[in-house]
């Protein structure tokens, strides 16, 4: 993506600068955040997207079972109830904001604070743009370097 990006220099950097900011441990932890990113990513088919943000919740310290269920049925996956309740937020987001309600609101607030929230939407919202925005220029795939595959981080 970067490689597309690098044809507008200041768009490459904010890009890269907001991801960076994004996606690092904060309120919530960085692999959290890959995960919410990879189920969106599924959501929306975009296997360029999926397949980077697996590898880089991976590399966070995301299991082998956590990217399995984020990938599949994430409420039988090894996640806390705040994790699973995250995940059904970003859902409700991809599908419409208005599925998140003053209700499911109340919920998320028993459960996260504001900064996680605001991470968690920021997160969701974010991933709604980047798989189409990669997926609409037609970016390839980056093969797995050798001394990568295969090897858990």
């Amino acid at each position: 993506m970067f490689k597309t990006l690098a044809h507008t220099p200041a768009l490459a950097l904010a890009t890269a600068g907001y991801l960076k900011a994004l996606l690092s441990d904060g309120a919530l932890p960085g692999w959290y955040k890959e995960l919410v990113a990879t189920r969106l990513s599924v959501l929306q088919k975009s296997p360029y997207a999926a397949s980077a943000h697996t590898l880089s919740a991976r590399q966070k310290g995301a299991t082998e079972a956590q990217l399995a269920s984020v990938q599949g049925d994430f409420e039988t996956g090894p996640f806390t109830e705040a994790e699973k309740l995250g995940f059904r937020c970003a859902e409700r987001l991809h599908r419409s904001p208005a599925e998140i309600g003053d209700n499911f609101f109340a919920e998320l607030k028993s459960a996260y604070s504001d900064p996680q929230i605001i991470e968690l939407m920021a997160t969701a919202s974010a991933f709604e743009l980047f798989p189409r925005f990669v997926d609409a220029l037609r970016i390839p795939i980056t093969p797995l370097p050798e001394a990568v595959v295969g090897k858990k981080v």
